[in-house]
């Protein structure tokens, strides 16, 4: 009853401008940056565009049997697909796109907002992610951490050929430039085989079946890096690095939070992070027979978010995205230029050639599966089968 008292209370933005510092300091939004003296609308407009999801009831029994409400435990799988859909926009809308409310959209932003709707056959839905945490480590239910949260993005992303992203997360804090290029270069699969994710991201793909993933060159990069900037509270020495990922125009912002508090960081406004919370439940929504959905409850119309970066928890996740082979290039040029060289503790490492001491880069396939028509996949539990007998690893 508490919650029901409080759920989808929207405000207007306006109402709360006043809880910005009146200050000269610009206000950086993943990539852009804002000044609050002679912009304020824009940077509100361009906070309340972001895809915000939340905690949601009343949606089908997750695997069945399982929770219908994610309220209380799906706070940073909320965060993740923030971040993810943050990188679909870019991909197909545009860093620049804008939201209004009841104006209407281009279908790609339905299709997109089709991907994450609470049922089991879309295929980044809360069902499909808290599935996939299984072959994690992770019961349904139980919290994730950031890097848990990357590796569940990466596995679900080899099953969605609309969106056809190459997910690179990094290890020991590196990141390879090699790896990416040879995963982002790898060649297009066949139309013919891996019949296996048609039902897992049938709603998302509508009724097209050109899908980006089977056109040749460079697939578009979701570049996520796990990192922990302390021991129990982030090193100040990282503090000017982080900020600097969020002027990037790549940066898709941050994962992380409190412990088992998880936020989505889009920014920062001097020493003050800027994020969207997750911590909000609200009904599930689904999609109209049109295909459209009634948006509104996806996008935060209140006050953004700020905490000191001081009370970060230090372990977090950068996301960004490279939609083009020149976008990483020049991503790659400004860590070394705003980040490495200027770092006597380097947040990460970013390194040409694959360690000769690591393990060989496989890039991540799609197991190719052989199908009659009347044999399609209808649940995860088939996918988890498929995982286990085609070995498809975390690199």
């Amino acid at each position: 009853s508490v919650l029901s008292r409080y759920e989808n209370q929207i405000t207007i933005l306006s109402d709360y401008l006043e809880e910005f510092p009146e200050t000269d300091e610009p206000v950086w939004i993943l990539g852009r940056q804002h000044h609050l003296n002679t912009d304020k609308s824009k940077l509100l407009l361009d906070i309340s565009a972001r895809l915000w999801f939340t905690y949601r009831r009343k949606f089908s029994p997750i695997g069945g049997t399982g929770p219908s409400s994610d309220a209380g435990w799906g706070c940073m799988l909320r965060c993740g697909q923030m971040m993810l859909a943050q990188a679909l926009i870019c991909r197909h809308l545009g860093r620049d796109w804008q939201w209004e409310k009841h104006k209407k959209q281009p279908e790609e932003y339905h299709r997109i907002l089709r991907c994450f709707l609470d049922r089991k056959d879309c295929c980044y839905s809360i069902h499909q992610m808290a599935q996939m945490g299984v072959g994690e480590g992770k019961s349904i239910g139980e919290w994730f951490g950031p890097n848990t949260v990357a590796q569940v993005l990466k596995k679900l992303a080899l099953f969605d050929e609309w969106n056809s992203l190459a997910v690179y997360v990094s290890m020991d804090n590196t990141v390879v430039i090699e790896d990416i290029k040879k995963m982002c270069w790898s060649p297009a699969q066949s139309s013919g085989v891996a019949h296996s994710s048609a039902h897992l991201h049938r709603s998302a793909l509508g009724q097209n079946k050109n899908t980006a993933g089977l056109c040749p060159g460079w697939k578009p990069l979701l570049l996520i890096i796990p990192l922990r900037l302390g021991i129990n509270h982030i090193n100040p020495v990282y503090i000017d690095a982080f900020k600097e990922c969020f002027k990037m125009p790549q940066s898709l912002g941050a994962l992380g939070g409190k412990p088992n508090n998880a936020y989505y960081f889009i920014g920062f406004l001097g020493n003050e992070l800027i994020y969207l919370d997750p911590h909000t439940t609200q009904s599930f929504v689904d999609s109209e027979e049109n295909g459209t959905i009634d948006d509104e409850s996806f996008h935060c119309q209140q006050a953004p978010h700020r905490m000191k970066i001081m009370n970060l928890d230090p372990s977090v996740a950068l996301g960004f995205f490279c939609k083009e082979e020149c976008d990483f290039d020049n991503w790659c040029s400004l860590v070394q230029k705003e980040i490495l060289k200027q770092q006597s503790l380097r947040m990460f490492e970013l390194v040409q050639k694959h360690p000769p001491h690591w393990p060989p880069f496989i890039p991540p396939t799609k197991p190719e599966v052989t199908t009659t028509g009347a044999e399609l996949i209808e649940s995860t539990d088939k996918l988890f089968e498929l995982e286990e007998e085609f070995e498809i690893l975390s690199v």
